[in-house]
């Protein structure tokens, strides 16, 4: 039984656990009722910074799902316990690091057509934007979108089925419908991807003319950690560092949630792409802006995909332990 007691005064009702006896049963050497203490004027006020629910609710899918994995060096049919329960071997997917020593599933990279501001020649990264219509595609961007899906059929991307993960940036979820459309898989296999694939927030740079972002790769080329000036109207400035560690994190849970699966990730913009390639193959992050994906580019994902025409010079330049990479 739930028994609720308020004290004198503004303090809130407390829930309290009672047990109820027979009465043929000897009572309990304890009162069966408890009164809230009142509160002390002395007692210190405790303020709670805010949460942020979806990246904890991110990073807890995460992390518990690979304990809820089965072991497969276990023989479940002689085992007590569900195979759900079964604590993981130390290979347990889901403890994703950048070099993979490999993948559960095979990835098709896909960058999205141009939006109309990419066709006005401005820089929009601001996020609060990323749903309005001036961050869809551009007429041209329509035709790259499907001429990136017409070359996903012809490789055969999605003849066994696949899961589309497009940003929710108006310019990648359009891409990602379009891909749907005509590779005919169903729109219940559309993820929405909220946060981790955003566009790289330039910062000072939003509304600048394209050709700027050139400025920006130079300081790439010096340090991942650099950020592009900041700016007070809400577009965040990450360096290379910080996107990695967003894309990072989306391979973690794609590699926790699917295995043996066809993926195809779909983001509005190229450095998501050229870091997470750079980081999945172990190329220093600094010349991620080498492997860049024209509107429309599709990748398959493995070590040879990279354009030899892009290939940076690995023994210069490698990486095997990123962000933190240094000339070897």
């Amino acid at each position: 039984m739930i028994q609720s007691t308020v004290a004198s005064g503004s303090v809130s009702p407390v829930k309290m656990l009672v047990t109820t006896f027979a009465s043929n049963k000897t009572p309990p050497p304890y009162p069966t009722t408890v009164s809230a203490a009142t509160s002390h004027p002395e007692t210190p006020k405790v303020h709670l910074k805010s949460i942020d629910r979806r990246r904890i609710l991110a990073s807890l899918a995460a992390s518990i799902t690979p304990f809820l994995a089965p072991n497969p060096h276990l023989n479940h049919e002689e085992s007590p316990l569900p195979p759900v329960f079964l604590f993981p071997s130390a290979d347990a997917r889901g403890l994703f690091q950048m070099p993979p020593v490999r993948l559960s599933n095979r990835y098709f990279l896909v960058r999205a057509g141009e939006s109309e501001f990419e066709s006005l020649g401005i820089i929009n990264t601001n996020p609060v934007a990323k749903t309005s219509v001036d961050n869809g595609l551009s007429k041209i961007g329509k035709k790259q979108a499907v001429k990136a899906a017409l070359r996903l059929k012809e490789i055969g991307a999605c003849d066994n089925g696949c899961w589309i993960w497009p940003s929710i940036t108006q310019r990648a979820y359009q891409a990602a419908e379009i891909i749907a459309a005509i590779n005919g898989v169903n729109r219940s296999n559309i993820v929405p991807e909220y946060s981790f694939l955003d566009a790289r927030g330039l910062g000072a740079y939003e509304g600048k003319a394209l050709q700027s972002v050139s400025e920006i790769y130079a300081s790439d080329s010096v340090s991942t950690n650099i950020k592009p000036p900041p700016i007070n109207d809400g577009t965040p400035n990450e360096s290379v560092a910080d996107v990695f560690v967003r894309v990072t994190q989306l391979m973690s849970i794609l590699e926790t949630q699917y295995s043996e699966d066809t993926v195809i990730i779909v983001s509005p913009d190229s450095d998501n792409l050229t870091i997470l390639q750079a980081g999945l193959v172990g190329l220093d992050l600094r010349r991620h802006s080498e492997l860049s994906f024209e509107p429309g580019e599709v990748r398959f994902f493995d070590p040879s995909s990279i354009p030899t025409y892009k290939q940076p010079a690995s023994a210069l330049y490698k990486c095997l332990n990123p962000p933190n990479c240094t000339r070897v």
